[in-house]
């Protein structure tokens, strides 16, 4: 008896201080915080839990777009984050010196170093910049392409053996394919053959699981604090795991073969990270190629997916770069990178407006301030004071279909890139940001453009192409009726894990006359 009447008060004292304490930080955050005059959902001011919810269904860049809508141009999307949609708050946010990616990336630090994905400090960031920029400059770009090409052309062949049958190609699988395929070898010289084997597809499973998973640490950091993450991806711990021992293997394969034995990455980035042989699960290149595929795997194969998937739903768009492409080449041999290719501006408008309607990360990538750099004089973003300890970024998505800047913003007109007025285009070239603009803006974005415009040229060359009929070829649209964000059957649709995933178009290709045996030749 005496045990419970002790008791008792105690647990009312404690329910009382608890209760006390959810309802005076209930209070702060809706009255007393900083950011207490800025709209936003009630939940998204109270928690970080309101973003996490839409990053698990892989939907938050759609979520930040409705709310953008509904709450005005500058949203408040969590307890210390503010969300913009302006040009001017792209350029104070992305393009200053004196801000630097949030504290929460350090979260998605797998490999015991930071990568140039995640690495915070500015000297270390320009110090992994220039070691990837070395592997994907103009020079080495041009070094690579022979290999690129090749990778095409096995793309391009299983086209054609697709196409003798009338079998539908599921295009973001395939482009995926091809991407780690490019990758591989861009990385570390290693022949993955995605597209010719079985093998290794269980890499693309567990590189779906990385992104999502980090995606949902730096959305809802409390996830990871308290260990919940370990129950979040508990089914794709394998995939995770197997993906994890598979650069480790190519790591071990490449630095057998010597420093320079190919013009890879390893080959830049051997002397700046030092030996790795006896650490490679934690070395400074391990985590380099943990952000490699990723960054440069899913950004071309959003791209492709996503081009193919407007030609074929935008019947004059279609006709008319394929008429650019058949006129402007004599042979398939012609298309490669350079002048030649980069005069055919129709094709670069299309690849532009795909990425314009569905960038590669659709989401909002957080900024923060350098500590200490606005002591004396405070950081403004739009016209907006931003105070200490908040997370500000622009949404990509939002932004990119504001038709402030691009009007009709969900309809697929790539003659918006060839406007001759000149403030017209500037201003939308001032909101087109899917690779991220400034010092922290992807360092792949020439790769991207040729790898791409190499799939596209190539495939208009060879075939032509149309919707997989039933059922499959709706894969990829929206569905009518649909108030979430999905509801337009002709755009198509990603799920935000960082990158994107996708599914579709399915499309049905048909050979050109003869140009056909030309790639079986090749085969």
């Amino acid at each position: 008896m005496y045990i419970i009447n002790v008791v008792s008060p105690l647990a009312g004292y404690a329910t009382f201080s608890l209760v006390t304490c959810i309802v005076t930080l209930v209070a702060y955050r809706f009255y007393l915080h900083p950011l207490s005059k800025y709209p936003g959902p009630a939940v998204a001011k109270l928690s970080d839990i309101y973003a996490g919810f839409y990053t698990l269904f892989g939907c938050l860049h759609l979520r930040t777009y409705l709310d953008l809508l509904q709450y005005g141009p500058v949203l408040r999307a969590g307890p210390n984050k503010l969300v913009f949609k302006s040009i001017e708050a792209l350029q104070d946010i992305y393009n200053n010196d004196r801000i630097t990616k949030s504290h929460v990336y350090r979260l998605t630090v797998a490999s015991g170093k930071p990568s140039l994905f995640n690495a915070i400090d500015k000297r270390h960031h320009r110090e992994k910049r220039k070691l990837i920029g070395h592997a994907i400059s103009d020079k080495s770009l041009r070094a690579f392409e022979p290999t690129l090409i090749e990778q095409v052309d096995i793309f391009i062949h299983q086209l054609l053996t697709a196409s003798r049958q009338s079998s539908p190609v599921e295009l973001s699988d395939r482009s995926k394919q091809l991407g780690m395929d490019i990758v591989g070898f861009l990385a570390f010289g290693y022949p993955l053959k995605m597209l010719t084997s079985t093998e290794n597809h269980f890499l693309m499973r567990g590189l779906k699981v990385g992104t999502f998973q980090n995606n949902a640490f730096m959305q809802w950091p409390l996830l990871k604090k308290l260990g919940l993450h370990h129950l979040m991806v508990c089914l794709g711990k394998k995939q995770r795991m197997q993906y994890l021992r598979s650069l480790q293997n190519m790591i071990s394969t490449r630095v057998a073969q010597g420093r320079h034995a190919k013009r890879d990455l390893f080959s830049f980035a051997a002397d700046y990270v030092g030996d790795s042989e006896n650490e490679i699960g934690t070395s400074e290149l391990f985590g380099e190629a943990l952000f490699f595929f990723p960054a440069a795997g899913d950004t071309t194969s959003t791209a492709i997916a996503a081009l193919f998937f407007y030609l074929s739903r935008y019947p004059e768009v279609y006709k008319k770069i394929a008429q650019e492409i058949r006129s402007s080449f004599q042979s398939s041999s012609e298309i490669r990178s350079g002048p030649q290719l980069q005069s055919c501006r129709y094709l670069r408008a299309c690849i532009d407006e795909a990425l314009r309607m569905t960038p590669p990360v659709a989401g909002t990538l957080w900024r923060e301030p350098y500590a200490n750099e606005f002591r004396e004089e405070p950081f403004v973003v739009d016209g907006h004071v931003i105070p200490p300890g908040t997370q500000v970024g622009v949404s990509i998505y939002a932004i990119q279909h504001e038709p402030e800047y691009f009007p009709r913003p969900f309809l697929f007109r790539p003659e918006r890139w060839l406007e001759s007025d000149r403030e017209t285009l500037k201003r939308m070239n001032l909101a087109f940001c899917p690779f991220s603009i400034g010092p922290r803006g992807c360092a792949g974005k020439s790769m991207a453009y040729m790898e791409t415009s190499l799939v596209i040229a190539k495939t208009l060359w060879y075939f032509n192409f149309k919707i997989a009929g039933g059922e499959i070829g709706r894969s990829g649209e929206g569905i009518a009726g649909k108030t979430d964000g999905r509801g337009r059957v002709d755009e198509f649709q990603i799920w935000d894990s960082f990158g994107s995933t996708h599914l579709g178009p399915n499309l049905v290709f048909e050979p050109r006359g003869e140009l056909w045996r030309e790639i079986e030749t090749k085969a």
